[in-house]
């Protein structure tokens, strides 16, 4: 009897552990499936899907991103302003309605003054030079207050901005004088009211409609956004003016950047900073020569101030928009001159 129940334990005990030995692989085979789980990270932007913004620089960037994590990371675009408004990308990461996000800073005023300071005239004359500009001054910590509450992964800018309109030649600022002329930001803004015209502001989505429609006599941007949103067959006249750049980010989710595994961590880090600021640059370089020459040998009127600041014509109402700027950003508590002057030095050892 003894025996028997010696056996019965033994056979008790043998089926325990291998229960138990079952438990712990199922476990182990749960985590290293947990482990391979596949993250969506959805990524919103406003321009078109047909823009080399999209095509060149995004796309390129999220099948980086998931080959690098070798599928363990996802990244689904939505281009157009259909999963976040154009001004609304930077909250909307922010708050995590999306997980990464790309806009203007212009786009929202008063939000990024410090960055802004970056789109004044002079300070660059091509996007290559704005976007390692801006990227210096965020990694040096300049401006990188202002976008504490995400998790930035690059800046970019476009080309200088000139002036396009339909059938009306801007050679000198009272051309301008009556004129409804879209700005793209406060700054050029308020530079197209010292020079006379009538600032409107409006996203570029809206843009087309608006000219067709008569809402607009012209509008305000670099070349690369002007052939992106078709804007070249309504406009036939181009002043080549570089009066303005527009900054813009590309930003995360905090909470979303925090929840990722630190190997997973390190493929959004090595895909971000100036690496990527200076691919961006060149794109829209490149774009920004395409569309000038499209325009161009469709028979478009070309206008070229080259150094608005040394001309008599512009460099007042240039000088007057800039110190607006500057002072209007000092009223606010903060230290405009001291940005304005390392921007100036970031954008003399940016400059190409």
């Amino acid at each position: 009897m003894k025996k028997m129940l010696s056996i019965s334990m033994a056979l008790t005990a043998l089926i325990g552990f291998a229960g138990c030995s079952q438990s712990n692989e199922t476990a182990n085979d749960t985590s290293a499936t947990s482990s391979q789980e596949t993250t969506t990270l959805r990524f919103a932007h406003f321009w078109p899907a047909t823009s080399a913004t999209h095509k060149d620089v995004f796309a390129p960037w999220a099948k980086k991103v998931e080959e690098e994590s070798n599928g363990r990371l996802k990244v689904e675009i939505f281009p157009s302003a259909t999963l976040s408004k154009a001004d609304a990308a930077y909250d909307a990461a922010a708050k995590g309605t999306i997980d990464i996000g790309s806009q203007l800073q212009g786009y929202t005023n008063g939000r990024f003054p410090l960055t802004q300071i970056t789109e004044l005239p002079g300070l660059s004359n091509s996007a290559t030079q704005m976007n390692c500009m801006l990227q210096t001054l965020y990694d040096d910590g300049v401006i990188s207050s202002e976008y504490e509450d995400t998790h930035l992964l690059f800046m970019m800018g476009t080309g200088p901005g000139g002036i396009h309109t339909i059938d009306k030649e801007i050679r000198k600022p009272e051309d301008l004088k009556g004129l409804r002329i879209r700005r793209p930001s406060a700054i050029a803004g308020d530079i197209i009211e010292a020079a006379g015209g009538t600032p409107v502001g409006l996203p570029a989505p809206d843009l087309y409609t608006s000219l067709q429609r008569g809402v607009l006599d012209g509008l305000s941007l670099p070349w690369d956004a002007t052939g992106s949103f078709k804007l070249i067959e309504l406009v036939n006249t181009h002043t080549n003016m570089p009066f303005y750049s527009s900054a813009i980010m590309v930003t995360m989710n905090k909470d979303k950047y925090e929840s990722l595994p630190d190997d997973l961590k390190k493929v959004i880090d090595d895909n971000s900073g100036m690496e990527m600021a200076a691919i961006a640059g060149e794109v829209f370089d490149g774009e920004d020569a395409k569309f000038m020459a499209e325009a161009a040998a469709k028979g478009d009127t070309m206008i070229d101030i080259p150094d608005p600041l040394s001309d008599p014509a512009w460099s007042a109402p240039l000088e007057a928009g800039t110190q607006k700027y500057l002072k209007d950003t000092e009223a606010l508590g903060l230290d405009a001159q001291t940005v304005y002057q390392k921007a100036k030095e970031a954008s003399a050892a940016c400059k190409a």
